[in-house]
């Protein structure tokens, strides 16, 4: 019996799609004629819910309605920047508004997410930057040729770096293993992905790194220990944790900034 290869079609990463993400920003215009994001330096992604707050509260922003989230315009130092949060989890969440982020002129984004910890030394709140993503995420085939790895812009990872150890925040810099199944996660996966060098599990950083190759976006991510795979720590929430996001958000406006800075998009 011939076991199946996603995606189902061979040489589907290289075919035109019907449905095309600039019709959704054109619907978008039809009731917003000046929705655009081609003036913005980039947006962040989140995922829980107290982050987008808490970011809400420091950096203020306006909310539209452009895409399938919630999504806010900010000011940052005179500079334009947007956070997207509210639209679930997981690499086809991400990577749905991904796509409606840059049919809109987003050229640049940074996830920042949680991740389960590969390695005993990495407590709740210990930061990650991806530096690849091995592909389990069941997503990241549809948009790229069949590959372990999905990469990240190595341009903006720098800046992103750079903007963590200016705040003083510890950062590793690693693999990670993307997996749409969290509740599937196995030992022998834990001890084989660890040994080849990842360091945490995640649910989106593969789909977002693919979809901005694919779009010709600049992508990079970050990630904050929630728990641990390696010695059991079942997902709680942990102040350290929080912490850590929160200076992951401003870093990764920072981030932007500078890169936008040092190298506009046309």
């Amino acid at each position: 019996m011939n076991h199946a290869v996603l995606p189902l079609h061979p040489g589907k990463h290289a075919l035109p799609a019907i449905p095309d993400p600039a019709d959704h920003a054109r619907h978008v215009r039809t009731r917003a004629p000046e929705a655009t994001l081609a003036d913005h330096d980039g947006a962040v992604l989140v995922y829980q819910d107290r982050v987008l707050n808490h970011t809400v509260t420091n950096y203020g922003g306006r909310r539209v309605d452009w895409v399938r989230g919630n999504l806010r315009l900010i000011e940052r130092r005179g500079r334009r920047l947007a956070v997207c949060g509210g639209f679930g989890l997981g690499a086809p969440a991400a990577a749905l508004v991904l796509e409606q982020l840059i049919a809109l002129g987003i050229r640049r984004v940074i996830t920042v997410g949680t991740a389960a910890s590969l390695h005993t030394s990495l407590a709740p709140g210990s930061l990650v930057v991806c530096t690849r993503a091995l592909r389990d995420d069941g997503l990241s085939q549809h948009y790229l040729p069949p590959a372990r790895h999905a990469l990240p812009s190595p341009e903006l990872t720098r800046h992103l770096v750079g903007a963590l150890h200016a705040r003083d925040a510890e950062a590793r810099q690693g693999i990670g293993w993307t997996t749409s199944a969290v509740y599937r996660e196995t030992a022998p996966e834990v001890a084989r992905y660890s040994a080849l060098g990842a360091l945490t599990a995640d649910m989106e950083a593969a789909g977002v790194f693919a979809v901005a190759e694919h779009r010709g976006t600049d992508a990079a991510a970050v990630l904050a220990v929630a728990d641990s795979l390696a010695d059991r720590r079942p997902r709680h929430d942990h102040p350290r944790t929080d912490t850590a996001l929160h200076t992951a958000v401003e870093a990764a406006l920072a981030a932007l900034t500078a890169a936008a800075h040092e190298q506009p998009h046309d």
